[in-house]
């Protein structure tokens, strides 16, 4: 029962994804090929689940490796294809498919199914925005993808609540699941048909060596041009027709004033949605959960607090715009923006600068373990309190030199500092 179940995501809510994908096409499309894999490589070992008693710790994690190689292609794609124009798809199926690993939770493996499809949400949420408008498609797809998971939720509480069930009696193998059988080979090439080939150009073959063996008759049938042809005989023979003259002159691409969108400051489900802020220093977000995050847009000369603990803060193509907040689950971000700052005054895990140009990251003393991210970035300090109200202002490093190591054939990079 538990094979068929799972059977059912393959047939029902994934089959769908995958369609969706196709049709959508590009990277999404290559994409889904990969998830589709990881997940017939779950149903092969459920399979062996099924039939088998459960084996020592060093054989499941053979057993489970082509799953783990999966999600490991997965999220690899994502990295390589982060100019993608469907980054964000990439982002919501990378960030989520680690669901997948319910296989190796116990005593409750259902929750983690549920986190795990909650960590892509911030970028299905993404796809939803930008999409909207353009292509329901995209609409269809996230739908299609948060029923998958939510179908394997379901499964996984239903089958094995606490977790992975070996129902068979007969011994696991030790080498992992078998590989699938190799592709088969391309058809060969179709034969050419010869004799039609050559009958349909036996008659002009002939004609033109008939022709060529003329010798000097062969300029017998070419007509004699006259005085009166001739183009250094006759200047107006020389003279083209006028120029073309446009009509209207086109319209200058700076001249074309972009349009004002009214600002706005909703919450939508578990997303916190700030826009087109101009000059607005009393924005405050409050009462949030640690599952909400906050994404800010195309705001100006603006200030956010953000109060109590969330999952993440995103700044994109802002300009000289500041967000205060207490504590984040996962990242502070910052995408396409100008002279912004932020403050943490608890606890951050991660800070990603992306085309960024002027950022000022104040810092908590429970932060100083901070991974900070950046890149295609310039003028980013890190300001490190003192212990009394003060700060020491470090820049991160935008300069660095390469060298090729000619023994190993790899590369050497170092921070070139800027000594001003």
């Amino acid at each position: 029962m538990s094979v068929l179940g799972f059977s059912d995501i393959i047939n029902g809510p994934l089959a769908q994804y995958l369609q969706i994908s196709a049709q959508i096409g590009g990277d999404v499309a290559e994409h889904s090929n990969l998830v589709k894999n990881a997940f017939n490589a779950q149903f092969q070992f459920l399979q062996l689940a099924s039939q088998c008693a459960q084996p020592s710790s060093n054989d499941l994690i053979n057993l489970l490796q082509p799953t783990s190689e999966n999600i490991r292609l997965i999220q690899d794609y994502r990295e390589k294809h982060r100019t993608s124009q469907y980054f964000n798809h990439l982002s919501a199926i990378s960030e989520s498919i680690p669901a997948l690993g319910w296989v190796t939770v116990s005593p409750a493996p259902f929750p983690y199914v549920k986190e795990m499809n909650d960590a892509g949400q911030f970028y299905t949420n993404r796809v939803l925005k930008d999409w909207k408008e353009k292509d329901k498609k995209h609409f269809d797809w996230v739908k299609a993808w948060i029923q998958t998971l939510g179908d394997l939720q379901a499964f996984v509480k239903q089958y094995h609540t606490t977790g992975l069930v070996w129902s068979g009696k007969a011994a696991a193998p030790k080498g992992g699941a078998p590989p699938p059988p190799p592709p088969s080979c391309p058809p060969p090439p179709p034969v050419l048909d010869v004799d039609i080939m050559g009958g349909a150009g036996d008659a002009d073959r002939s004609a033109l060596f008939a022709e060529i063996n003329k010798g000097q008759d062969i300029t017998k049938g070419l007509k004699k041009v006259t005085s009166d042809m001739q183009t250094h005989k006759n200047p107006t023979l020389r003279q083209g027709p006028a120029p073309f003259k446009p009509t209207a002159q086109p319209t200058s691409v700076s001249s074309v004033k972009p349009i004002d969108k009214p600002p706005s400051f909703v919450q939508d489900g578990k997303k916190w949605m700030i826009e087109y802020q101009k000059g607005n220093h009393n924005l405050l977000v409050e009462n949030a959960e640690m599952n909400n995050v906050v994404y800010l847009f195309k705001c100006e000369n603006s200030t956010v607090q953000v109060k109590g603990k969330i999952n993440s803060i995103t700044l994109d193509s802002c300009k000289k715009t500041s967000v205060v907040f207490d504590t984040l689950v996962s990242s502070m971000e910052f995408i396409n923006c100008q002279s912004v700052q932020m403050q943490v005054l608890g606890k951050v895990p991660t800070i990603s600068i992306d085309k960024t140009d002027g950022c000022q990251i104040y810092l908590s003393p429970e932060s100083l373990d901070v991974d900070i991210i950046s890149s295609k970035s310039s003028e980013m300090n890190v300001l490190i309190p003192k212990g009394d109200g003060d700060y020491t202002e470090i820049p991160i490093p935008e300069q660095f030199r390469t060298k090729v190591n000619p023994i190993t054939n790899t590369l050497n990079t170092v921070i070139i500092e800027n000594k001003g």
